[in-house]
């Protein structure tokens, strides 16, 4: 990956965006600063902010990629998604109540998170792969939480502020991928009993299991692979929807049930 940060500005970075997640308030776009900014920066970044979490007690449970439908990756001048860490410390009980007082922008996103039982490596690694290392599957939500001002952001400050990931919920009814069809799986999200969103699991390139095949070949180029045992989220399968205290939320999987929590200060 190109990179164009030296590391005092690289730790720099991490310590804004550090900031902006742990104490909640917004700051402003990372090319503000440095135009030049790649994405190969942004995940130096990211590596350094895992790093700084990992020192600080946080462990990691997996992956999660993001911007893994073709409109998004269009829309931002990709061709492939982003990835992100998940910690401990982001899991939330199913049927929880969740504070939105730590977070800056809360918005919910439907997702298929994948189990594996097998280690991955890549570059090369296919949606076969995939799904021969994966354990089961099972229904998830995101709470993402852009800590950009205004959400005026670009690829690499996102990448930077780990894919915005703030929060995420995993339930339902587990499955093996053999026992369902993951590109026809039909996603309905309610939020206060209205209907706010619907898709189906191909609205995630075509299958969400491409999505961690694209996840682990970009963490080879990070010199990282995806252990087994990961807890790997395959990006949003409907758009994010917005949510603040006193909000209930429910997504209904077909075939993998249901997961659902709420908002609170």
């Amino acid at each position: 990956m190109n990179l164009t940060l030296g590391r005092e500005d690289v730790v720099r970075l991490c310590e804004r965006v550090e900031g902006a997640q742990t104490r909640a308030y917004a700051i402003l776009k990372l090319t503000d600063e440095y135009p030049g900014m790649t994405i190969g920066d942004g995940y130096a970044v990211q590596m350094a902010l895992r790093q700084r979490f990992l020192a600080q007690g946080h462990k990691q449970v997996g992956w999660k990629a993001g911007l893994t439908s073709k409109a998004k990756m269009i829309q931002m001048g990709v061709n492939v998604p982003s990835i992100g860490f998940l910690t401990d410390r982001m899991a939330r009980p199913e049927n929880s109540a969740i504070s939105t007082a730590d977070l800056v922008h809360p918005r919910v996103e439907c997702e298929v998170a994948f189990v594996m039982k097998k280690a991955l490596q890549g570059p090369g690694c296919t949606r076969q792969d995939v799904l021969d290392a994966t354990d089961y599957v099972l229904p998830a939500v995101e709470i993402i939480d852009s800590r950009f001002s205004g959400f005026k952001f670009d690829l690499p400050s996102v990448v930077a502020d780990n894919g915005s990931s703030a929060r995420f919920v995993g339930g339902g009814r587990a499955r093996y991928v053999e026992d369902i069809d993951l590109t026809t799986l039909g996603v309905v999200m309610e939020k206060n009993g209205e209907l706010v969103a619907m898709a189906a699991s191909a609205a995630v390139l075509g299958h969400p299991a491409e999505a961690i095949a694209m996840l682990v070949n970009i963490l080879a180029e990070l010199g990282e692979g995806l252990p087994a045992g990961s807890f790997v989220m395959s990006g949003g399968i409907t758009e994010a929807i917005a949510v603040k205290p006193g909000d209930n939320v429910i997504a209904r999987f077909q075939a993998l049930g249901s997961v659902s929590m709420r908002f609170v200060e």
